[in-house]
């Protein structure tokens, strides 16, 4: 174990873990605070995760949605950046211990670690399903498309390929309108060798409706332009099982497939077990009214890992994080100043919105009807790119997105990586493309 990395300082010592939303969110509204805040991150970046489809499906580079976030000390001098895996905290030592031994000790703890992918305990789901929740794993659903279709072209344009997406929520919903327009608009241009009525998307989702938390028309508009686009929509169709060459549904139906995408849940980190914090249903945390951890003096929490009384558990959305990041450290100034802490956090909903495609999209505005259409998917782009963390990325989105949708008759381009052609070799199972062999005609 190494020596404790933190310094004497006569300034209050702010933590916060977790550079995405909810933990940049505070950090920022700490920067007129008399206090010194340690930003601590497994990843040297903050990611927009409701743009990781697109990075996914070849329309943006994982850099447009990605921020350095050392930058923040370009206008916050009060903050240092901690490049660190939290391994366990010490609450009696007041220390978060970090996983290259050093300790970091703190007066104030804000934990904002957000979410990662729910398997629900499926049978072969982490093995086989490629989750979509981090960079990495959005640039390894992109390769493994790329990878199938350059093995397809070059060994054989007669097999079939079906990329099954589980889950029927905003992410499954605007993945599976992303492929299905990669598939009807670029296949037949970028890849003449294959037809692309051999390209099968699919979309499950165990519920009967998609985009449960939308209302009836966004949810029967979303069911129609996905349909329309050519995705093999199942309501009411739960997933028993995932295997290495497709899923089997709750009713024994093996569905083949040669790529699953995960996009049917969160949960909090594994991790979070260790780290001596009271946690309630899906192992979030369990928090006050005031976002103070529930027996954890001077710690807080926000963001997907927070849970209020009762499990009274906020959507685990971009706003929600928002207001619960800023909120806690409001409530951290008060302390420091030896002020009372202000009201309860009370959540103020802006609405939901997905996309489906190219001008198809559903905005549900607090105080207006559902809106559909072209208008929508205008203020999905907008407040999405407003999101963005910096100059730089917003612009390069900008730049990408219209290379992508406004020259939508003539522009093909993908943004790709590595592709693995290496794959099964002729006479073994081709895992990799799912579907079995067409039958020779006659």
């Amino acid at each position: 174990m190494t020596e404790t990395a933190t310094r004497a300082a006569a300034r209050p010592r702010v933590v916060v873990v977790g550079g995405g939303f909810a933990g940049l969110s505070a950090v920022r509204r700490l920067r007129d605070e008399d206090v010194d805040v340690t930003l601590v991150d497994r990843h040297t970046y903050s990611t927009l995760q409701p743009l990781l489809y697109q990075v996914a499906t070849a329309s943006l580079n994982a850099g447009d949605v990605t921020w350095f976030l050392r930058t923040i000390r370009s206008k916050q001098k009060n903050v240092r950046v901690v490049n660190a895996a939290v391994e366990a905290m010490d609450h009696d030592a007041r220390e978060v211990v970090l996983d290259d031994g050093q300790r970091v000790a703190y007066d104030h703890l804000v934990v904002a670690a957000g979410a990662t992918a729910n398997f629900f305990g499926i049978k072969g789901a982490q093995e086989h399903a490629l989750p979509l929740y981090t960079r990495s794993q959005a640039l390894a659903i992109r390769d493994e498309v790329f990878s199938q279709l350059e093995r397809a072209a070059a060994r054989d344009p007669d097999r079939e390929l079906r990329i099954i997406v589980v889950g029927g929520g905003a992410t499954g919903v605007e993945t599976a309108g992303a492929l299905a327009e990669l598939r009807n608009r670029d296949m037949a241009v970028t890849y003449p060798e294959l037809d692309p009525a051999r390209t099968h998307i699919t979309l499950l989702e165990m519920m009967p409706v998609l985009l449960k938390p939308f209302s009836r028309k966004a949810q029967e508009y979303a069911l129609a332009s996905l349909v329309e686009r050519g995705v093999d929509v199942r309501v009411d169709t739960a997933v028993q099982e995932v295997r290495p060459d497709g899923v089997v549904d709750a009713d024994g139906n093996h569905i083949p497939a040669g790529i699953v995408v995960w996009a049917s849940g969160v949960t909090v980190h594994d991790v979070v077990s260790q780290w001596d914090l009271p946690q309630g249903k899906g192992g979030r945390v369990q928090v006050d009214d005031h976002l103070r951890v529930v027996g954890r003096d001077g710690v807080l929490a926000a963001g997907d890992i927070a849970a209020g009384p009762g499990d009274d558990a906020l959507p685990q959305l971009a706003q929600p994080a928002l207001q619960g990041g800023r909120y806690a450290a409001g409530v951290v100034a008060a302390r420091v100043r030896g002020e009372p802490p202000p009201p309860p956090f009370r959540y103020r909903d802006k609405g939901m919105m997905a996309t489906i495609g190219r001008r198809a999209a559903v905005a549900q505005v607090k105080h207006l009807p559902t809106i559909t259409g072209t208008l929508a998917w205008l203020l999905w782009m907008a407040v999405h790119v407003f999101y963005l963390l910096g100059v730089r990325n917003r612009i390069a989105t900008i730049v990408n997105l219209s290379a992508r949708y406004v020259f939508w008759r003539h522009g093909h381009d993908a943004i790709v990586g590595e592709t693995d052609l290496r794959g099964p070799g002729p006479g073994t199972r081709d895992r990799d493309l799912g579907l079995r062999r067409r039958r020779p005609p006659g």
